[in-house]
């Protein structure tokens, strides 16, 4: 089979690191794809957003199935497009994405469906969303741009006056353009976070290892949100707090979504809240999280190829489950200086050739550039190392260590990756 990812971050690193092991692959290549897959697919110059540009080369190059990675171009109906020319394309299309696309889509289906989730308020006026700020009791509020504002349109809101400065970023100064015309306002809820990425078709279910990301800047869960600064896997989880994900959660979702004409096949994330009442749908997105993919296609056993292909055709059953490491696998993202605000690019890249990279441990590449024979850093995350061990600590110990020879000006990472896992 030849294949075509779509993307250029540590996701589709690791989706194309995946895939190239498949013996079903014959050929893997990555659009626009960066340094790092470049060792293990063809980097093809096509932008992940120009969908006809990926269109004509997967029908010059007879692709049999392209798996796109981003959201983006899955929320602008690149899965219709290939559907309307005969080219098989994994993941969901333009209706079903809008799960992730609009956060305000999102909360009605989960009122509509009584899929538990927090009290929520949308808003698109600026007068009115400061006046519901300004009328509501003093304390902990979550402020969300509704579209896309790569894991970054979140602010956790202490008190009402960080609430009001959340919403004139979005509704005033519009930082983050489209994606903040309007905002939503959730109920603060408390308890682990963890993040359940499951397979579906749209009738069969499978769902993948729980992972737990850590989306704030800095040690201790402090500083701004972002896409991503580490993942561990697998997190315990009590038998039966995993019955109510999958049955108050996943299979609702699914349903809802058949209900409502959307019928979902791809990756379907759901970000939960373990609150003591149960599991509470934070967010969903409509593809696998950056950087959870890294350390679970780390621990799949399994090949992934046909499970991406049976989704796509719709034959998810006919495939046997996933298998996976028993070993724990962490994540660490080294970041660009001033991530998630402004941040230079550019920057040289030192030693990720003197970390030896196997089966137990490897450096994704997230946002990296090659200029002649330099290494350059050419995003906010920029790379993520991801390393198996025997337990939570040997894990951590090694992909610690692969990042202690890894430096480049600016360079920073979360030193408690997994510790928060440990004791929640």
């Amino acid at each position: 089979m030849k294949v075509l990812v779509v993307g250029s971050g540590g996701r589709e690193h690791a989706l194309a690191w995946k895939i190239a092991q498949s013996p079903l692959a014959t050929r893997v290549y990555c659009a626009p794809g960066n340094p790092g897959i470049a060792s293990v697919a063809d980097n093809v110059d096509i932008s992940s957003d120009d969908i006809q540009g990926l269109l004509r080369f997967a029908n010059q190059e007879a692709i049999d199935l392209t798996v796109v990675g981003p959201e983006a171009p899955l929320c602008a109906g690149i899965v219709d497009a290939f559907k309307k020319a005969g080219r098989l394309c994994f993941g969901p299309d333009k209706a079903a994405a809008e799960l992730e696309g609009s956060k305000a889509f999102a909360r009605q289906l989960c009122q509509r469906h009584r899929i538990p989730g927090p009290g929520f308020w949308t808003f698109d006026n600026l007068s009115m969303a400061r006046s519901f700020v300004d009328n509501r009791p003093d304390g902990p509020i979550v402020v969300k741009a509704s579209g896309l504002a790569a894991g970054k349109g979140v602010a956790v809101c202490k008190n009402n006056a960080e609430a009001r400065v959340a919403v004139t970023e979005c509704l005033e100064q519009r930082r983050f353009g489209e994606a903040g015309r309007t905002v939503v306002f959730e109920e603060f809820l408390e308890g682990p976070e963890v993040s359940l990425i499951t397979l579906t078709d749209g009738e069969t279910i499978v769902p993948l290892e729980p992972a737990r990301d850590h989306k704030p800047v800095g040690d201790g869960d402090t500083g701004p949100n972002t896409g991503g600064m580490g993942v561990v896997t697998p997190v315990a989880l009590m038998p039966r707090m995993l019955r109510q994900i999958e049955t108050q959660v996943v299979f609702p979702t699914v349903h809802a979504m058949n209900r409502e004409k959307r019928r979902y096949q791809g990756f379907l994330y759901a970000g939960l809240m373990l609150t003591t009442q149960g599991p509470r749908v934070l967010e969903y997105n409509c593809r696998l999280g950056d950087p959870e993919t890294q350390p679970l296609l780390m621990r799949l056993k399994s090949d992934l190829l046909p499970l991406l292909l049976a989704t796509a055709e719709g034959k998810l059953s006919t495939v046997e489950a996933p298998e996976w490491d028993s070993r724990v696998a962490v994540c660490v993202v080294a970041c660009s200086g001033g991530y998630p605000g402004d941040y230079k690019k550019g920057v040289p890249i030192f030693g990720v050739d003197r970390v030896a990279t196997g089966a137990d441990l490897q450096v994704f590449h997230a946002g990296t550039q090659q200029r002649g024979g330099d290494l350059l850093t050419a995003g906010g995350r920029v790379l993520a190392v991801t390393a198996l061990g025997d337990d939570l600590h040997k894990a951590r110990d090694k992909a610690y260590a692969a990042l202690k020879q890894i430096e480049f000006a600016g360079m920073h990472y979360r030193k408690d990756i997994g510790l928060g896992a440990a004791k929640a």
